[in-house]
């Protein structure tokens, strides 16, 4: 993913936000814990994008760190950037071996039956006007993407569930249209169905938080870095009557 070919002006509280946002850092990686609200990259908000914001650690040399993947624009928590060249090129390669092990945590209103499983619906993108969507395809549908998500219930109530779930393929999407595909859309999300509202408590965003991420190191070895779930995602579970005690 190329940096954009002028630095961004940042102010001093931009600068000093990104910065608190850092969970691991090295001479070959960063990792942050991305806000919800905040665009990875792109996107038509006239505002200044995660990848905008990597620009408070460039160098002397005028190089920065560079987005190795994304996160929805409501989606928050772990996200890791290369600090070189070489980084992003190994990087890039673990990504498409399937190498990064991605670790969600969402809440629904209710658990899913059975509550741990697995699903494997193909995705298909389409345009609405000017948005992109995701919906559920058949297998021989003309650019049907195999598409593979795991689930499982870690806590939940009769009016409350907050689930795990790991991408195994890494569709635009996906967790929501498969979640949804089974009944158990994610709380906040108006796109794909998902309820407002939680236990009678109103749900300020989507609720989905990219909780760990397991990758291969550039020096060898594989790291995995956590980001505990923000503070509105955990109102919402104690409001909801769900133990935070196992995420936080």
């Amino acid at each position: 993913m190329k940096a954009p070919r002028q630095p961004a002006a940042l102010t001093e509280d931009e600068i000093a936000a990104v910065r608190s946002w850092v969970i691991q850092e090295d001479a070959h990686v960063l990792v942050l814990n991305k806000p919800s609200g905040l665009s990875s990259q792109g996107g038509r908000v006239r505002a200044h994008t995660l990848d905008d914001l990597l620009w408070a650690f460039a160098r002397s040399n005028g190089k920065r760190p560079d987005l190795v993947h994304r996160l929805d624009r409501d989606t928050s928590g772990v996200i890791l950037a290369a600090k070189t060249k070489p980084a992003a090129g190994f990087l890039g390669k673990a990504i498409q071996a399937h190498r990064l092990k991605k670790t969600y945590l969402a809440l629904v209103s209710a658990a899913p039956e059975p509550r741990a499983g697995r699903i494997e619906t193909p995705l298909l993108r389409v345009e609405i006007g000017r948005e992109s969507h995701m919906r559920i395809a058949a297998d021989d549908e003309p650019g049907a993407q195999a598409s593979t998500s795991l689930y499982r219930t870690l806590s939940a109530t009769d009016e409350a569930a907050l689930v795990e779930l790991s991408p195994l393929t890494g569709r635009m999407h996906q967790l929501r249209v498969h979640m949804a595909s089974i009944g158990r859309a994610l709380v906040g999300d108006a796109r794909y169905g998902g309820a407002l509202t939680l236990a009678g408590a109103p749900a300020p965003r989507l609720m989905l938080h990219a909780w760990k991420l397991t990758f291969p190191h550039p020096e060898g070895g594989e790291r995995t870095v956590r980001a505990a779930p923000p503070a509105d995602v955990l109102d919402l579970m104690r409001k909801a009557g769900l133990g935070t005690q196992d995420v936080t």
